[in-house]
């Protein structure tokens, strides 16, 4: 019902001409949208999990909005250079994608090549050198693409009894049980793709088949050397995708993930993300003495001159957002509606 109500009003406002004037108005050009995506869909993982996957027909979707509503896609430390100086082009967008999987390198680069769009990749770096999907999200995802079976109990993946997959609490229950058995055993990062080979055997899914088509694997160092050669930029996203709150633990994260890709793109990273949006206070000081000039969150905003730069907000592209609530925030519209604003406060900022 929100979301019903939700668009009728952005396509009332739209209708009025609302999205036209916020678009090219003084405010618009002050502030900077930086748009989030994570992974496109090379198997069926849109349907898995649509807030992190998106299929490219819908990217390519989004990227013709940006090219026909005239929109001036920046690299990321341009632009933040070009925010501090208060010196944006109208209708400035940044587009940063997470993680740095596979199907950046197979999807979206060719889309961006296409297109003729900077980007910038967070990167984590654990995996990079492992040809192996990630341990537990292919475990995860593997329960869901049999969800409509029961998985036995089965000791020696860490299953003590039959657990029906049905719903989505099933699934993590028996998801959390899989990772806690290789974690209790300290497997190593080989070990656990061989455990997550026999519960696809136990699952009856097809595991050589997500190796080939490198469902949930990282991008490869010679991947990632030969986008950033072609302009990619790639940027801290910490090494092994987590936030520790001990100081010299999170300093190795950071100092780990920089080496891995200052070494593959010989560039040195300064721009920051935190994986799943997870930040605390306390970071700020500690990034700011590891040499990180930015780093953004999963708030929902538009960046201004005013804003905090380590704590800079994007707004995050899903396969639930509809193109319309998209082209909103695109104007301004929408991060002026996700703060309350008013009909004439909206009115007023929407004035050339």
């Amino acid at each position: 019902m929100q979301k019903r109500i939700r668009g009728g009003l952005l396509r009332g406002l739209k209708a009025a001409g609302v999205f036209d004037r916020v678009r090219d108005s003084k405010w618009r050009r002050r502030q900077l949208l930086i748009l989030c995506y994570h992974s496109l869909a090379l198997d069926r993982e849109n349907l898995w999990r649509p807030a992190n996957f998106l299929t490219p027909t819908r990217l390519r979707e989004r990227f013709e909005i940006l090219k026909q509503g005239g929109y001036e896609v920046l690299h990321l430390g341009d632009a933040l250079e070009r925010l501090r100086r208060n010196d944006l082009p109208p209708r400035s967008v940044v587009l940063t994608f997470d993680d740095g999987t596979y199907d950046f390198y197979k999807l979206t680069y060719p889309l961006l090549k296409e297109y003729g769009f900077p980007a910038t990749v967070y990167q984590t770096t654990y995996y990079c050198s492992h040809r192996m999907p990630v341990y537990s999200l292919i475990c995860a995802y593997m329960l869901w693409k049999r969800r409509e079976t029961v998985l036995s109990a089965a000791p020696s993946i860490g299953i003590a009894c039959d657990i029906p997959l049905a719903s989505p609490e099933a699934r993590q229950l028996a998801a959390s049980q899989i990772v806690a058995f290789a974690d209790s055993r300290q497997l190593s990062t080989a070990q656990k793709n061989d455990l997550a080979e026999e519960v696809a055997a136990r699952l009856g899914v097809d595991y050589d088949e997500l190796l080939r088509l490198r469902v949930l694997q990282l991008m490869t160092p010679e991947e990632i050397a030969e986008l950033a050669a072609a302009g990619i930029s790639f940027e801290l996203h910490t090494h092994r995708h987590r936030m520790p709150r001990d100081r010299d633990l999170f300093a190795k994260e950071i100092q780990d993930n920089r080496s891995v890709i200052e070494t593959i793109t010989k560039s040195r990273p300064v721009h920051f993300c935190y994986p799943s949006g997870d930040y605390e206070l306390m970071f700020l000081p500690w990034l700011a003495e590891l040499g990180v000039v930015s780093a953004t969150t999963c708030e929902p905003g538009l960046a201004s001159v005013r804003s905090q730069p380590l704590l800079l907000p994007r707004f995050i592209d899903t396969t639930g957002k509809t193109a319309l609530e998209f082209e909103s925030w695109l104007t301004g519209v929408g991060a002026l509606l996700s703060r309350g604003a008013n009909a004439g406060w909206l009115r007023n900022l929407s004035r050339p």
